[in-house]
């Protein structure tokens, strides 16, 4: 059983304990944190807390331990599946996930995923996301390509869950745009919420959460532009929904404006270039980049190649 151990500092002093706990370790929900609480898996200053709504004091010493994964029903089969691995050690693994693949079971699909790939490694991972999310911190959509942080064990994964709500994972996107971006640089801030009608997709909407992607223009090809975009915020579909909203879909995306099969792109023009995280172990900064996939890759030397005077803008 891991135990994570923090101590409030100032500004948290007459938090109720399961909000700090849930702010401090970014855990899967408020109530997960409750019930450790009410188990007697949290202690302060050396002694068992069961009340969610005890309120901490700066330098408190408080000791929260994590039970064992849950053996749940629901089976999620390992399977032999390839995934390119970037970095591995006891802690966490990075991998670059390819096009087409979900990251974790969901509704009518049980198999091909990221999660049955890792199962398959037999390795040791985080319990924290449940039988159907072992060792997922963070996601990236199917047919989406490239780097992904996974956690190992559940001290690992509450910290960088920490770090993400943070802001102190850089998740860093190449996305090719159809249409010209004419700033060199700018920042995305419209909240996301589900579709009023079609309840698949996500929008920018008044009451949605909020939402914030900064993008830097990399190339311009006059009728798309390559841009990097860096998720402040994680919604799903951030990035899609955000470039569509300024009128700029990612090529290839029809479901959020793009063509279908446009330039010959197997899906929409988004890949995971590079991630870069505190390790949560050491507290080494770590740096990871993984390829464009070959056919986004192919879509950009094409234009490239068809506009000689494209304008470069930095990298």
């Amino acid at each position: 059983m891991d135990v994570v151990i923090s101590s409030p500092a100032d500004a948290d002093a007459g938090l109720r304990l399961d909000v700090y706990l849930a702010k401090e370790q970014a855990a899967p929900s408020r109530s997960f944190i409750q019930r450790l609480i009410e188990d007697g898996a949290v202690r302060v200053s050396g002694r068992v807390e069961t009340k969610p709504s005890f309120r901490v004091r700066a330098g408190d010493v408080i000791e929260v331990s994590l039970p064992p994964p849950r053996s749940d029903q629901v089976c999620v089969c390992p399977e032999d599946i390839l995934v390119k691995t970037l970095y591995e050690d006891d802690d966490v693994l990075v991998i670059d996930k390819p096009r087409g693949m979900a990251v974790h079971p969901g509704a009518g699909r049980s198999t091909g995923t990221l999660v049955n790939a890792l199962l398959g490694r037999q390795m040791s991972l985080s319990g924290i996301g449940g039988p159907l999310r072992p060792g997922i911190v963070h996601r990236l959509d199917r047919d989406t390509t490239g780097a992904m942080i996974v956690a190992k064990n559940d001290r690992a994964h509450l910290k960088l869950a920490a770090d993400l709500a943070a802001h102190h994972v850089g998740r860093h996107y190449l996305a090719l745009v159809r249409g010209n971006i004419v700033e060199n640089e700018g920042v995305i801030d419209a909240p996301i919420g589900r579709h009023a009608v079609d309840r698949r997709r996500q929008a920018v909407i008044a009451n949605g959460r909020r939402a914030v992607t900064r993008f830097r223009t990399i190339e311009r090809y006059g009728d798309y532009t390559l841009v990097q975009a860096t998720l402040e915020t994680g919604r799903t579909h951030q990035i899609r929904v955000h470039m569509q909203y300024i009128g700029r879909p990612l090529a290839g995306d029809p479901v959020y404006g793009g063509v279908r099969g446009e330039l010959g792109l197997l899906a929409q023009a988004l890949h995971s270039a590079r991630v870069e995280f505190t390790h949560p172990a050491t507290g080494e900064h770590m740096v990871f980049e993984a390829q464009m996939p070959g056919d986004m890759s192919a879509a950009v030397e094409s234009l490239r190649a068809r506009s000689g005077d494209q304008e470069e803008v930095g990298v």
